[in-house]
């Protein structure tokens, strides 16, 4: 199946979880998740099933002053 993170289109296959996305990006912590525009708690990224064309977002959080 097609989703898409951070707006590029990335291939998973049917049954995926946004843990399986992640993993896919290799990002480094510290990140926030959101699947559709909801954000998803770090715990429920294994229990987080995807569809096709679902739009996945990895914030990375950014410091400075």
């Amino acid at each position: 199946m097609m989703v898409w993170i951070n707006q590029k289109p990335c291939e998973l296959k049917q049954g995926s979880t946004l843990k399986d996305a992640v993993e896919l990006v290799a990002i480094s912590p510290p990140f926030a998740a959101a699947v559709n525009t909801q954000f998803v708690s770090k715990t429920l990224y294994d229990q987080t099933l995807l569809n096709d064309n679902d739009k996945i977002e990895l914030i990375v959080p950014i410091t400075g002053g």
